[in-house]
Protein backbone atom coordinates (compact mmCIF):
# COMPACT_ATOMS: atom_id res chain seq x y z
CA UNK A 1 0.00 0.00 0.00
CA UNK A 2 1.24 3.27 -0.84
CA UNK A 3 1.77 6.22 1.54
CA UNK A 4 -0.49 9.63 0.94
CA UNK A 5 1.66 12.83 1.72
CA UNK A 6 -0.40 16.33 1.78
CA UNK A 7 2.09 18.85 1.77
CA UNK A 8 2.42 23.11 1.08
CA UNK A 9 3.89 26.12 1.74
CA UNK A 10 1.60 27.63 4.10
CA UNK A 11 0.94 31.27 5.78
CA UNK A 12 1.00 31.10 9.76
CA UNK A 13 -3.26 31.25 9.45
CA UNK A 14 -3.33 28.88 7.29
CA UNK A 15 -3.25 29.56 3.96
CA UNK A 16 -1.91 28.22 1.07
CA UNK A 17 -2.39 31.10 -1.38
CA UNK A 18 -3.50 34.73 -0.51
CA UNK A 19 -6.46 36.41 -2.01
CA UNK A 20 -6.33 36.84 -5.78
CA UNK A 21 -4.23 33.46 -5.82
CA UNK A 22 -0.96 35.27 -4.42
CA UNK A 23 1.91 33.27 -4.28
CA UNK A 24 4.38 36.21 -3.48
CA UNK A 25 4.29 35.56 0.34
CA UNK A 26 5.80 32.06 -0.49
CA UNK A 27 9.34 32.34 -1.98
CA UNK A 28 11.39 29.68 -0.86
CA UNK A 29 14.71 29.95 0.78
CA UNK A 30 17.34 27.91 -0.98
CA UNK A 31 16.93 25.25 2.07
CA UNK A 32 13.30 25.13 1.91
CA UNK A 33 14.05 24.38 -2.20
CA UNK A 34 15.84 21.80 -1.79
CA UNK A 35 13.67 20.52 0.68
CA UNK A 36 11.18 20.34 -2.03
CA UNK A 37 12.95 18.84 -4.13
CA UNK A 38 14.20 16.09 -2.33
CA UNK A 39 10.70 15.45 -1.45
CA UNK A 40 9.61 15.23 -5.40
CA UNK A 41 12.88 12.77 -5.67
CA UNK A 42 11.34 10.35 -3.18
CA UNK A 43 8.11 10.68 -4.64
CA UNK A 44 6.28 8.11 -6.95
CA UNK A 45 3.66 9.73 -7.90
CA UNK A 46 2.21 13.74 -7.55
CA UNK A 47 -1.53 13.66 -7.91
CA UNK A 48 -2.52 17.95 -8.75
CA UNK A 49 -5.78 19.61 -9.02
CA UNK A 50 -6.50 22.00 -12.13
CA UNK A 51 -5.15 25.22 -10.37
CA UNK A 52 -1.83 24.15 -9.19
CA UNK A 53 -1.01 21.72 -11.88
CA UNK A 54 -1.76 25.12 -14.52
CA UNK A 55 0.59 27.00 -12.88
CA UNK A 56 3.31 23.95 -12.26
CA UNK A 57 2.99 23.32 -15.64
CA UNK A 58 3.32 26.56 -17.06
CA UNK A 59 6.44 27.02 -15.49
CA UNK A 60 8.39 23.67 -14.48
CA UNK A 61 8.83 22.08 -18.09
CA UNK A 62 11.14 24.36 -19.70
CA UNK A 63 12.53 26.10 -16.07
CA UNK A 64 16.11 24.56 -16.59
CA UNK A 65 15.79 26.11 -20.68
CA UNK A 66 15.54 29.29 -18.89
CA UNK A 67 18.97 31.54 -19.35
CA UNK A 68 19.25 31.97 -15.28
CA UNK A 69 18.72 28.49 -14.62
CA UNK A 70 20.22 27.97 -11.30
CA UNK A 71 21.67 24.30 -10.62
CA UNK A 72 19.18 23.85 -8.10
CA UNK A 73 16.14 24.77 -10.29
CA UNK A 74 17.44 22.52 -13.59
CA UNK A 75 17.47 19.46 -11.03
CA UNK A 76 13.93 20.20 -9.95
CA UNK A 77 12.77 21.30 -13.56
CA UNK A 78 14.04 17.75 -14.68
CA UNK A 79 12.36 15.54 -12.18
CA UNK A 80 9.07 17.73 -12.08
CA UNK A 81 8.96 16.24 -16.16
CA UNK A 82 10.37 13.22 -15.57
CA UNK A 83 8.02 11.97 -12.45
CA UNK A 84 4.30 10.11 -12.97
CA UNK A 85 1.65 12.69 -12.29
CA UNK A 86 -2.05 12.57 -12.28
CA UNK A 87 -4.29 15.54 -12.54
CA UNK A 88 -8.08 15.54 -11.32
CA UNK A 89 -10.10 18.00 -13.60
CA UNK A 90 -13.23 18.04 -15.21
CA UNK A 91 -12.51 21.24 -17.37
CA UNK A 92 -9.11 20.27 -19.22
CA UNK A 93 -8.73 18.12 -22.04
CA UNK A 94 -5.23 17.97 -21.94
CA UNK A 95 -2.15 17.21 -20.38
CA UNK A 96 1.90 16.29 -20.82
CA UNK A 97 5.34 15.44 -19.38
CA UNK A 98 4.07 12.03 -18.16
CA UNK A 99 1.33 13.09 -16.46
CA UNK A 100 -2.55 11.17 -16.89
CA UNK A 101 -5.45 13.19 -16.62
CA UNK A 102 -8.54 11.88 -14.57
CA UNK A 103 -12.12 13.42 -15.19
CA UNK A 104 -14.19 11.02 -12.82
CA UNK A 105 -14.25 10.57 -8.82
CA UNK A 106 -10.81 11.73 -7.64
CA UNK A 107 -11.50 10.04 -4.24
CA UNK A 108 -11.93 6.72 -6.10
CA UNK A 109 -9.03 6.58 -8.44
CA UNK A 110 -6.90 8.02 -5.41
CA UNK A 111 -8.13 5.02 -3.49
CA UNK A 112 -7.69 2.60 -6.00
CA UNK A 113 -4.11 4.28 -6.28
CA UNK A 114 -3.08 3.77 -2.34
CA UNK A 115 -3.65 0.64 -2.44
CA UNK A 116 -1.06 -0.06 -5.36
CA UNK A 117 2.08 -1.44 -4.76
CA UNK A 118 5.18 1.59 -5.01
CA UNK A 119 6.20 4.30 -3.45
CA UNK A 120 5.11 8.00 -1.68
CA UNK A 121 2.22 9.53 -3.40
CA UNK A 122 2.27 13.39 -2.73
CA UNK A 123 -1.01 15.30 -2.64
CA UNK A 124 -0.72 18.65 -4.37
CA UNK A 125 -3.49 21.66 -3.84
CA UNK A 126 -5.29 22.34 -1.15
CA UNK A 127 -9.20 22.20 -3.64
CA UNK A 128 -8.18 18.28 -3.80
CA UNK A 129 -7.28 17.21 -0.65
CA UNK A 130 -10.55 18.86 1.31
CA UNK A 131 -12.21 15.87 -0.87
CA UNK A 132 -8.85 13.24 -0.07
CA UNK A 133 -8.82 15.08 3.49
CA UNK A 134 -12.55 14.13 3.89
CA UNK A 135 -12.27 10.39 3.08
CA UNK A 136 -9.29 9.61 5.48
CA UNK A 137 -7.08 8.65 2.91
CA UNK A 138 -3.87 11.03 3.73
CA UNK A 139 -1.61 9.57 6.02
CA UNK A 140 1.14 11.93 6.32
CA UNK A 141 0.45 15.75 6.38
CA UNK A 142 3.87 17.86 5.74
CA UNK A 143 3.54 22.02 6.61
CA UNK A 144 6.18 24.85 5.35
CA UNK A 145 5.27 27.20 7.60
CA UNK A 146 6.25 30.75 6.80
CA UNK A 147 5.89 33.50 9.35
CA UNK A 148 3.37 35.32 7.66
CA UNK A 149 -0.61 36.49 8.13
CA UNK A 150 -2.21 37.03 4.77
CA UNK A 151 -5.78 37.01 6.32
CA UNK A 152 -7.55 34.76 3.83
CA UNK A 153 -7.32 32.95 0.30
CA UNK A 154 -7.08 29.39 -0.14
CA UNK A 155 -7.50 27.08 2.99
CA UNK A 156 -4.83 24.43 3.44
CA UNK A 157 -7.36 22.58 5.71
CA UNK A 158 -10.45 22.24 4.42
CA UNK A 159 -14.05 21.62 6.89
CA UNK A 160 -14.19 17.86 7.74
CA UNK A 161 -17.15 15.71 9.35
CA UNK A 162 -15.25 14.64 12.29
CA UNK A 163 -11.74 14.81 13.94
CA UNK A 164 -8.33 13.96 12.51
CA UNK A 165 -5.92 13.04 15.09
CA UNK A 166 -2.25 13.23 14.38
CA UNK A 167 1.01 12.48 15.57
CA UNK A 168 4.00 15.23 15.31
CA UNK A 169 6.74 13.37 14.12
CA UNK A 170 8.83 16.14 12.65
CA UNK A 171 9.38 19.52 13.52
CA UNK A 172 12.51 21.94 12.85
CA UNK A 173 13.12 25.70 11.77
CA UNK A 174 14.51 26.25 8.45
CA UNK A 175 16.30 29.84 6.86
CA UNK A 176 13.61 32.98 6.59
CA UNK A 177 12.14 31.47 9.86
CA UNK A 178 9.85 28.58 8.18
CA UNK A 179 9.05 26.17 10.11
CA UNK A 180 8.85 22.70 9.02
CA UNK A 181 6.14 19.77 10.88
CA UNK A 182 5.34 16.80 9.68
CA UNK A 183 2.42 15.08 11.42
CA UNK A 184 1.11 11.50 10.24
CA UNK A 185 -2.39 10.11 10.94
CA UNK A 186 -3.13 8.10 14.25
CA UNK A 187 -4.99 5.31 12.87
Amino acid sequence: MRKLIYGMNVTLDGYTAAPGDDLGWSVPSDELFQFWSDQLLATDIALYGRKLWQGMSSHWPTADEQPDATPAHIAYARRWRDMSKVVFSSTIDKVDWNTRLVAGDAVAEITRLKAEDGGPMHLCGATLAGAVMRAGLIDEYLLATAPVLVGGGTPFFTALDSWVNLDLVETRTLAGGVILSRYETRR
